[in-house]
This record gives structure tokens, sequence and C-alpha cells, in this order.
């Protein structure tokens, strides 16, 4: 009964209010549609049609003089300058490892040792041999020398000394053939040592200590690779053919650039070397080398590399920022900072920047960011790249920020901040489970003194909750 009441007062009071408010003279004109005096369209007195002109915001870049460099892009390989697979030159056992995966060695280096027991006695076995022969030419010289002797005294046959020559000379060339079978020993073990042929980055070992390696094995001990100088091979198209030829044949520099692959990284400089004696018919191209001193070790053999190469130089030319072409017009900001189409003829892009030819001055303005709000006399205001590049900044360091409850403690908050992702979303997880968990133990007395009641108990005695018995004793 007191509930009935009371919201009968509150809709009289309601309706009181309404009629006050549409009493008053500003309610009654607002009623009638008209406008205050003086307003305009866009709600201020003496505004402009369609809500004024805005001013945009703009970022600018300067006309400039300067050298445009004539490019040529290309796709291209690094290729080593050359290439040795380290094979053993006799078959043995690996007793002995001299060097590290991806050093840089130098030709003629020791790598690596053979056993060379096998070798060894094998040597003395031939040396001795070459003593024993060299002991019976002498035998033998000395035999003749004395026949000799004995002839000129008329007191041997001459039969006998010519025997005895042949002899020699038969020693002599026994001895002769003992001697090569010297080197050839005193070769085969010098072949346990292996060095490096050539100068150049070592990769990964092919064979371990206690393999017993030969000449024929295809993977060797280890590869060398020369890439202190590298070259770089890549196709350019044949309409480039004759002008380049023409340069390399009077020994002019051809710089040549070469970038990762996303082109926001420049690897290397060096110069084009050489083309290919031969245009390939399919694809209109011909090979091209060029070489780089990578000092630093940078560049690597088959690394994928964007090619730019310079074919010409134009000198004192008209350049702006590329960002501001925009088929073939640009916006010049005026001094009394509104714009103006301009068109210009594009030329050649050299980076950021490109020639073009048109109604443009050295210190002018171009607008570079926020082309496409703009038309012809809009009113623009200059902002600064470097203030735009900082906002930008700021807001993706805003939106990767953890996103944190405002009533964590400090200590809380450090702690999240340090936190990875997914640690992050664990650690959150758990404190939702954990406030649930207590939200339900908080709610149980509720949920037990809103049961209903035992049938014996009166309808009264459970009609309202405890905290609304008073009001409806009153209203009784």
């Amino acid at each position: 009964m007191g509930a009935v009441v009371v919201v009968l007062l509150a809709a009289g009071g309601y309706a009181w209010y309404r009629n006050k408010a549409s009493s008053e003279p500003g309610a009654r004109q607002a009623s009638t549609g008209a406008q205050p005096a003086g307003g305009g369209r866009g709600g201020q007195r003496g505004g402009p049609p369609g809500g004024g002109a805005q001013v945009q915001p703009v970022s600018a870049g300067e006309v400039q003089r300067g050298d445009v460099r004539v490019l040529v892009n290309a796709i291209g390989t690094m290729s080593a300058r050359a290439t040795a697979v380290v094979r053993t030159k006799v078959s043995g056992e690996l007793i002995r490892l001299h060097f590290k995966e991806g050093d840089e060695v130098k030709a003629g280096q020791l790598l690596a040792e053979i056993d060379p027991r096998s070798f060894e006695a094998a040597l003395n076995q031939v040396q001795g041999t070459y003593q024993r022969d060299q002991a019976l030419l002498k035998n033998a010289q000395l035999d003749l020398q004395r026949y000799k002797e004995l002839q000129a005294q008329d007191s041997i046959a001459t039969q006998q000394v010519d025997t005895q020559a042949a002899l020699v000379r038969q020693y002599e060339g026994t001895v002769a053939s003992d001697k090569a079978q010297v080197d050839a020993a005193k070769l085969q073990l010098g072949y346990t040592r292996v060095t490096a042929p050539i100068s150049g980055r070592l990769g990964l070992r092919q064979a371990d200590l206690g393999n017993v390696v030969n000449p024929s094995d295809t993977n060797g001990i280890v590869t060398i690779t020369q890439i202190r100088p590298i070259d770089a091979l890549f196709s350019l198209p044949e309409a480039h053919v004759s002008a380049l030829s023409r340069r390399i044949t009077q020994k002019q520099d051809l710089p040549v650039e070469l970038w990762d692959r996303e082109q926001k990284q420049m690897l290397a400089k060096g110069r084009l070397n050489a083309l290919d004696n031969t245009i390939d018919t399919t694809t209109g191209t011909v090979k091209a080398k060029a070489s780089f001193d990578n000092a630093d070790s940078r560049l690597f053999a088959n690394q994928f590399v964007n090619v730019k190469l310079q074919v010409n130089l134009l000198q004192d030319v008209l350049t702006v920022p590329t960002t501001a072409v925009q088929n073939n017009y640009v916006y010049l900001v005026k001094p009394d900072s509104t714009v103006t189409q301009r068109r210009i003829t594009v030329g050649v892009t050299d980076g950021d920047r490109v020639s073009v030819q048109g109604e443009l001055q050295p210190g002018d303005r171009v607008v570079t960011d926020g082309i496409d709000r703009l038309r012809e006399g809009a009113q623009v205001s200059i902002i600064e790249s470097d203030k735009v590049t900082k906002v930008d900044q700021a807001v993706q360091n805003a939106a990767g920020a953890p996103r944190m409850p405002r009533n964590l403690p400090p200590e809380i908050r450090a702690k999240v901040a340090s936190m990875s992702p997914e640690e992050r979303k664990a650690f959150f997880q758990k404190m939702r489970e954990e406030r649930a968990a207590k939200g339900e133990a908080a709610s149980a007395p509720q949920s037990a003194a809103s049961a209903p009641a035992p049938a014996s108990m009166p309808a009264s005695a459970h009609v309202a909750p405890p905290v609304s018995a008073p009001a409806s004793g009153a209203g009784r």
C-alpha cells in the first residue's frame, strides 16, 4: 500500500515539472521552430556557408637542385670468387684437425693430419734400395776405372772393358729409378698433412677424428669459399648492353649497390666488372658480374640481394620528395599558407626524391602528406615530419603497452609490466577466477536467506526480504 502511494507522488511531481518547463519563453520559441536572431546555418553568427573552411594539417618538403642517379634495378645472387672442396690425396685415418668451422684460413695453412706411419715405412724401404744401388754403382765405376788402366797396359781384353762400362750404365739407371721412388714416397708422406689450397672461409666439417678418408670422398673434409672479395651475379635488360659495354671498354666506373630483401638496408658498394658475351633470347637479358671487397664479411655465397646499378648521372636537376607527386601534380604551399596545384613532368627516381620539370623553384615547399584532403586554395598548417613520426611512435607505444586495472598496487603493476603477453593473460585470468570464487562465497548466505520457507511458517514471513520488513510494517 505504501509503495503505491510513493509511485503516485512521483508521477504527479514529474507532470508538474513538464508543465512548468513548457511555459518558459525559450521553450515556446523552440516548439515553434524559430531560430535566434543572427543565427546562421553553421550555428555561429556570420559563419561562412557550409560551416566554414577548415585548416588542414599537412607535412611539406622542399624543392631542391642536385644530382640524380639513373639506376637499373635487378635481382642478384652472391657468388664466391673461388670454391674448393678440401679432399685428401692419400687414404688413411684422420688423427688431427687444426681448424674450427667458420674460420678464415690462408692458402697453405695446415688443416688436418692423416696417420703417416705406413707412408714413413714405405719411404724407408725405397731409401734402403736407393742406398744399396748407389753402392753397387760405385763399385762398378771403380772396376771400370781399373779395367781402363789395364787396357792401357794392353793387359785386358777390350770386350771386358766394354762389358763393365755397360754394367755401370745399368746401375746408373737403377739408382735414378730408386731416387724417383724416394721422391714419390716423400710426396705421399707429405700428403698426410692436409693444407688449405686457397684462402677463404671454412664451412662445416664433413669428417671427424678417427674416420678413414679417401681421395674419392665426395664431400671431402671441409669446403673453403673465397668471399673477400666476392662477386654478385645478376641480369640486365639488353637495352643497356651497348652503353655498358662502351663504358667498360673505356675503363669507366659503374657503381653498384647491394640492398637487403626488403630494400631497407644497403649491404655493400662495388663496381661492375664484366658482361656476358651472349644475350639470353628467352628473357632478353644479359648476365653481369660485379665485385665487392666484403671486408666486414656481411655477404655470403648464394645470398639473395637486390642490385642497383648506376648507368648515368643527371647533374643539377630539380627534385622533389617522391611522396609529393600525385598524378603528375604537386601541391605548392604559397606564402599565405594556401596551396595551389602545379603540373609537373616526372623524371628519374633516386631514393626518396624524384627529378621533375615544371613551374617550381628551389626553396619552394610542396605538400608530402595529407594530399588526399586538399583542394585548390585550401588553407593548410604545416606540421614538421619529425613531430608526426614522434606522435606515431607514441601511439604505437601506447597501443602496445599492457592494459591494467587502476586499483592494482604499484608493486603488482610493475610486476605485470615486466611480464610477457602470455604471462600477463594468465595472471589476469587467475585474478578473475579468484574474484569470482570470492563473489560466490559472499553470495552464499544471501541465497540461503532467500530460500523458500518451510510449510509451517506463515506466508507473510517470506513475501519480502528482511531489509524491507520495517517499511511494509509501517505501511500496514
